[in-house]
Protein backbone atom coordinates (compact mmCIF):
# COMPACT_ATOMS: atom_id res chain seq x y z
CA UNK A 1 0.00 0.00 0.00
CA UNK A 2 1.48 3.28 -0.42
CA UNK A 3 0.12 6.93 -0.45
CA UNK A 4 0.96 10.43 -1.38
CA UNK A 5 0.45 12.93 2.54
CA UNK A 6 -0.09 16.38 1.69
CA UNK A 7 0.96 18.55 4.83
CA UNK A 8 3.77 17.51 7.29
CA UNK A 9 3.38 19.69 10.40
CA UNK A 10 2.93 18.27 13.95
CA UNK A 11 -0.02 15.86 12.87
CA UNK A 12 1.06 15.11 9.26
CA UNK A 13 4.67 14.64 10.19
CA UNK A 14 3.82 11.83 12.86
CA UNK A 15 1.20 10.10 10.60
CA UNK A 16 3.82 9.82 8.01
CA UNK A 17 6.54 8.14 10.41
CA UNK A 18 3.43 5.72 11.67
CA UNK A 19 2.57 4.85 8.36
CA UNK A 20 6.30 4.19 7.17
CA UNK A 21 6.94 2.29 10.58
CA UNK A 22 4.00 0.66 9.75
CA UNK A 23 5.32 -0.60 6.39
CA UNK A 24 3.56 1.14 3.81
CA UNK A 25 5.13 3.62 1.39
CA UNK A 26 4.83 7.27 1.97
CA UNK A 27 5.26 10.11 -0.29
CA UNK A 28 4.93 13.40 1.65
CA UNK A 29 4.53 17.32 0.49
CA UNK A 30 4.65 20.17 2.31
CA UNK A 31 5.30 23.97 1.31
CA UNK A 32 8.64 23.34 3.88
CA UNK A 33 11.52 21.53 1.57
CA UNK A 34 13.07 20.50 5.06
CA UNK A 35 10.08 18.74 5.15
CA UNK A 36 9.15 17.60 2.09
CA UNK A 37 9.88 14.12 0.27
CA UNK A 38 8.79 16.33 -3.35
CA UNK A 39 9.28 19.43 -4.82
CA UNK A 40 5.49 20.06 -5.61
CA UNK A 41 2.05 18.21 -5.84
CA UNK A 42 2.98 17.67 -9.65
CA UNK A 43 6.07 15.03 -8.37
CA UNK A 44 3.94 13.74 -5.68
CA UNK A 45 1.45 12.53 -7.85
CA UNK A 46 3.90 11.22 -10.41
CA UNK A 47 5.62 8.80 -7.63
CA UNK A 48 2.22 7.43 -7.22
CA UNK A 49 1.35 4.05 -8.89
CA UNK A 50 -2.51 3.86 -9.84
CA UNK A 51 -5.15 3.87 -8.87
CA UNK A 52 -3.32 6.33 -6.61
CA UNK A 53 -4.53 7.85 -2.83
CA UNK A 54 -3.76 11.37 -1.64
CA UNK A 55 -4.58 11.84 1.81
CA UNK A 56 -4.16 15.76 2.72
CA UNK A 57 -3.70 17.51 6.31
CA UNK A 58 -3.78 20.95 5.81
CA UNK A 59 -5.99 23.53 7.65
CA UNK A 60 -9.37 23.87 6.94
CA UNK A 61 -10.92 26.22 4.14
CA UNK A 62 -8.97 28.16 1.47
CA UNK A 63 -5.46 25.74 2.38
CA UNK A 64 -8.02 22.62 1.78
CA UNK A 65 -10.07 24.17 -1.20
CA UNK A 66 -6.49 25.20 -3.11
CA UNK A 67 -5.05 21.50 -2.99
CA UNK A 68 -7.90 20.02 -3.57
CA UNK A 69 -8.36 22.09 -6.65
CA UNK A 70 -4.85 21.11 -7.92
CA UNK A 71 -5.67 17.81 -7.00
CA UNK A 72 -8.53 17.60 -9.15
CA UNK A 73 -6.86 18.32 -12.23
CA UNK A 74 -3.61 15.83 -11.69
CA UNK A 75 -5.55 12.52 -10.15
CA UNK A 76 -6.90 10.19 -12.47
CA UNK A 77 -10.56 8.43 -13.27
CA UNK A 78 -10.06 5.65 -9.63
CA UNK A 79 -7.79 7.57 -7.98
CA UNK A 80 -9.07 8.97 -4.24
CA UNK A 81 -8.71 11.45 -2.18
CA UNK A 82 -9.21 11.42 1.93
CA UNK A 83 -9.70 14.93 3.62
CA UNK A 84 -8.19 14.22 7.36
CA UNK A 85 -7.72 18.05 8.28
CA UNK A 86 -10.53 19.69 10.07
CA UNK A 87 -12.92 20.70 7.35
CA UNK A 88 -16.17 21.08 8.26
CA UNK A 89 -18.37 18.58 7.15
CA UNK A 90 -20.74 21.01 4.15
CA UNK A 91 -17.34 21.48 2.31
CA UNK A 92 -16.68 17.75 2.15
CA UNK A 93 -20.09 17.38 -0.14
CA UNK A 94 -18.70 20.17 -2.10
CA UNK A 95 -15.24 18.36 -2.30
CA UNK A 96 -16.82 15.06 -3.31
CA UNK A 97 -18.86 16.51 -6.06
CA UNK A 98 -16.25 18.35 -7.29
CA UNK A 99 -14.11 15.27 -7.71
CA UNK A 100 -16.66 12.76 -8.92
CA UNK A 101 -17.90 14.75 -11.57
CA UNK A 102 -13.80 13.65 -12.36
CA UNK A 103 -14.48 10.38 -11.04
CA UNK A 104 -12.09 10.79 -8.31
CA UNK A 105 -13.38 9.22 -5.37
CA UNK A 106 -13.48 11.33 -1.63
CA UNK A 107 -13.44 10.17 1.92
CA UNK A 108 -13.56 12.98 4.98
CA UNK A 109 -11.97 11.33 7.89
CA UNK A 110 -11.76 13.07 11.62
CA UNK A 111 -8.69 12.74 13.07
CA UNK A 112 -7.92 12.63 16.91
CA UNK A 113 -4.80 12.12 18.84
CA UNK A 114 -2.86 15.15 18.63
CA UNK A 115 0.76 14.78 19.45
CA UNK A 116 0.75 11.21 20.94
CA UNK A 117 -0.59 9.81 18.16
CA UNK A 118 2.33 8.96 16.93
CA UNK A 119 2.88 6.51 19.97
CA UNK A 120 -0.69 5.83 20.04
CA UNK A 121 -2.49 5.81 17.25
CA UNK A 122 -5.50 8.09 15.98
CA UNK A 123 -8.73 7.69 16.31
CA UNK A 124 -10.16 8.16 12.86
CA UNK A 125 -14.06 8.57 12.11
CA UNK A 126 -14.59 8.33 8.53
CA UNK A 127 -17.21 9.47 5.85
CA UNK A 128 -17.84 8.19 2.45
CA UNK A 129 -18.66 5.16 -0.02
CA UNK A 130 -18.38 1.58 1.32
CA UNK A 131 -16.06 0.55 -1.83
CA UNK A 132 -13.50 3.60 -1.23
CA UNK A 133 -13.13 3.22 2.85
CA UNK A 134 -12.68 -0.65 1.92
CA UNK A 135 -9.71 -0.09 -0.20
CA UNK A 136 -8.39 2.19 2.44
CA UNK A 137 -8.72 -0.23 5.53
CA UNK A 138 -4.53 -0.51 5.15
CA UNK A 139 -4.10 2.63 5.76
CA UNK A 140 -6.74 3.27 8.18
CA UNK A 141 -5.23 -0.04 10.26
CA UNK A 142 -2.00 1.26 10.44
CA UNK A 143 -2.91 4.80 11.68
CA UNK A 144 -5.10 3.67 14.73
CA UNK A 145 -4.41 2.29 17.80
CA UNK A 146 -4.22 -1.23 18.50
CA UNK A 147 -7.14 -3.57 19.22
CA UNK A 148 -10.63 -3.43 18.07
CA UNK A 149 -11.65 0.13 18.10
CA UNK A 150 -10.64 3.60 17.42
CA UNK A 151 -12.18 3.64 13.55
CA UNK A 152 -15.27 3.87 12.48
CA UNK A 153 -17.41 4.59 9.09
CA UNK A 154 -19.42 6.55 10.36
CA UNK A 155 -21.82 6.87 7.56
CA UNK A 156 -21.45 8.74 3.81
CA UNK A 157 -19.66 11.90 2.94
CA UNK A 158 -19.99 14.81 5.65
CA UNK A 159 -20.16 12.17 8.88
CA UNK A 160 -16.37 11.69 9.28
CA UNK A 161 -15.97 15.70 10.04
CA UNK A 162 -19.44 16.01 11.18
CA UNK A 163 -18.58 13.23 14.17
CA UNK A 164 -15.28 14.67 14.88
CA UNK A 165 -17.02 17.92 14.80
CA UNK A 166 -18.83 16.48 17.97
CA UNK A 167 -16.03 14.86 19.45
CA UNK A 168 -14.64 18.42 20.25
CA UNK A 169 -17.98 20.00 21.24
CA UNK A 170 -17.70 17.44 24.33
CA UNK A 171 -13.73 17.72 24.42
CA UNK A 172 -14.95 21.77 24.71
CA UNK A 173 -17.08 20.85 28.04
CA UNK A 174 -15.17 18.26 29.41
CA UNK A 175 -11.91 20.71 29.53
CA UNK A 176 -14.69 23.21 31.05
CA UNK A 177 -15.10 21.61 34.06
CA UNK A 178 -11.84 20.51 34.59
CA UNK A 179 -10.73 24.10 34.64
CA UNK A 180 -13.51 25.14 36.71
CA UNK A 181 -13.26 22.67 39.40
CA UNK A 182 -9.74 23.40 39.51
CA UNK A 183 -10.09 27.19 39.50
CA UNK A 184 -12.80 26.34 42.67
CA UNK A 185 -9.96 24.33 44.63
CA UNK A 186 -7.39 26.62 44.38
CA UNK A 187 -9.63 29.07 45.57
CA UNK A 188 -10.49 27.71 49.15
CA UNK A 189 -8.16 28.05 52.15
CA UNK A 190 -9.38 24.73 53.41
CA UNK A 191 -7.11 22.25 50.33
CA UNK A 192 -3.63 22.77 50.40
CA UNK A 193 -2.89 20.07 47.81
CA UNK A 194 -5.03 20.81 45.07
CA UNK A 195 -2.44 19.20 42.10
CA UNK A 196 -2.92 16.21 44.17
CA UNK A 197 -6.48 16.41 44.66
CA UNK A 198 -6.29 16.04 40.26
CA UNK A 199 -3.73 13.06 41.05
CA UNK A 200 -6.42 10.98 43.05
CA UNK A 201 -8.95 11.27 40.60
CA UNK A 202 -7.35 9.46 38.26
CA UNK A 203 -8.09 5.97 39.54
CA UNK A 204 -11.27 4.66 40.47
CA UNK A 205 -13.76 8.05 39.76
CA UNK A 206 -16.21 8.44 37.34
CA UNK A 207 -14.46 11.62 35.87
CA UNK A 208 -11.40 9.72 35.07
CA UNK A 209 -10.14 10.35 31.69
CA UNK A 210 -7.27 10.75 29.16
CA UNK A 211 -7.90 14.87 29.44
CA UNK A 212 -7.84 14.64 33.57
CA UNK A 213 -4.26 12.86 33.25
CA UNK A 214 -3.11 15.44 31.19
CA UNK A 215 -4.10 18.20 33.42
CA UNK A 216 -2.28 16.57 35.94
CA UNK A 217 1.08 16.06 33.88
CA UNK A 218 0.28 20.20 33.51
CA UNK A 219 0.20 20.87 36.45
CA UNK A 220 3.44 19.08 37.35
CA UNK A 221 5.51 21.20 35.40
CA UNK A 222 3.77 24.38 36.62
CA UNK A 223 1.69 23.82 39.90
CA UNK A 224 -0.35 26.52 40.11
CA UNK A 225 -0.12 27.43 36.40
CA UNK A 226 1.42 30.66 37.04
CA UNK A 227 3.76 30.75 34.15
CA UNK A 228 0.09 30.58 31.79
CA UNK A 229 -1.79 33.32 30.48
CA UNK A 230 -5.97 32.62 30.82
CA UNK A 231 -6.11 32.75 27.15
CA UNK A 232 -7.73 29.94 24.98
CA UNK A 233 -8.04 29.60 21.63
CA UNK A 234 -10.74 27.87 19.71
CA UNK A 235 -10.19 25.99 16.35
CA UNK A 236 -13.60 26.76 14.51
CA UNK A 237 -14.94 23.27 15.72
CA UNK A 238 -16.46 24.32 18.84
CA UNK A 239 -18.54 26.69 16.95
CA UNK A 240 -20.00 24.42 14.25
CA UNK A 241 -20.90 22.17 17.10
CA UNK A 242 -23.13 25.10 18.54
CA UNK A 243 -24.19 25.93 14.91
CA UNK A 244 -25.18 22.44 13.82
CA UNK A 245 -27.41 21.96 17.48
CA UNK A 246 -29.16 25.54 16.58
CA UNK A 247 -30.10 24.05 13.50
CA UNK A 248 -31.38 20.84 14.96
CA UNK A 249 -33.11 22.30 17.59
CA UNK A 250 -30.84 20.22 19.61
CA UNK A 251 -30.40 21.97 23.28
CA UNK A 252 -26.14 22.10 24.06
CA UNK A 253 -25.95 24.16 27.47
CA UNK A 254 -22.76 23.08 28.27
CA UNK A 255 -20.55 22.83 25.18
CA UNK A 256 -21.83 26.63 23.82
CA UNK A 257 -20.96 27.67 27.39
CA UNK A 258 -17.71 25.81 27.33
CA UNK A 259 -17.41 28.20 24.29
CA UNK A 260 -18.60 31.28 25.17
CA UNK A 261 -15.71 30.75 28.32
CA UNK A 262 -13.50 30.65 25.46
CA UNK A 263 -14.30 34.37 24.10
CA UNK A 264 -14.37 35.43 27.71
CA UNK A 265 -10.79 34.21 28.51
CA UNK A 266 -9.61 37.26 24.98
CA UNK A 267 -10.82 40.01 27.51
CA UNK A 268 -8.95 42.23 29.32
CA UNK A 269 -11.46 43.92 30.96
CA UNK A 270 -15.03 42.44 29.95
CA UNK A 271 -17.52 45.06 28.28
CA UNK A 272 -20.41 42.89 29.54
CA UNK A 273 -19.34 43.00 32.87
CA UNK A 274 -19.09 46.34 32.99
CA UNK A 275 -22.35 46.95 32.48
CA UNK A 276 -23.37 44.43 34.96
CA UNK A 277 -21.43 46.21 37.57
CA UNK A 278 -23.09 49.57 36.78
CA UNK A 279 -26.40 47.80 36.72
CA UNK A 280 -26.06 46.72 40.26
CA UNK A 281 -24.46 49.83 41.27
CA UNK A 282 -27.51 51.25 40.06
CA UNK A 283 -30.45 48.94 41.31
CA UNK A 284 -28.46 47.71 44.96
CA UNK A 285 -26.24 50.34 45.59
CA UNK A 286 -23.65 47.80 45.26
CA UNK A 287 -20.06 48.78 45.22
CA UNK A 288 -18.20 49.09 41.80
CA UNK A 289 -14.00 48.96 40.96
CA UNK A 290 -12.92 51.78 39.13
CA UNK A 291 -11.12 51.33 35.73
CA UNK A 292 -7.16 51.63 36.31
CA UNK A 293 -6.94 54.52 34.14
CA UNK A 294 -9.30 56.29 35.84
CA UNK A 295 -7.54 55.22 38.83
CA UNK A 296 -4.44 56.86 37.71
CA UNK A 297 -5.91 60.23 36.70
CA UNK A 298 -7.35 60.92 40.09
CA UNK A 299 -3.90 60.59 41.09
Amino acid sequence: MQLGLVGLGKMGGNMRERLRNAGLTVVGYDRDPDLSDVDNLVDLVDRLEAPRTVWVMVPAGAATQGVIDQLATLLKPGDIVVDGGNSRWTDDEKHAKQLHARDIGFVDAGVSGGVWGLKNGYALMVGGDEEHVRRLEPIFDALKPQGPYGFVHAGKVGAGHFAKMVHNGIEYAMMQAYAEGWELLEKVDSVTDVREVFRSWTQGTVIRSWLLDLAVDALDDDEHLEKLRGYAEDSGEGRWTVEAAIDNAVPMPAITSALFARFTSRQEDSPQMKMVAALRNQFGGHAVETAPEERTKKD
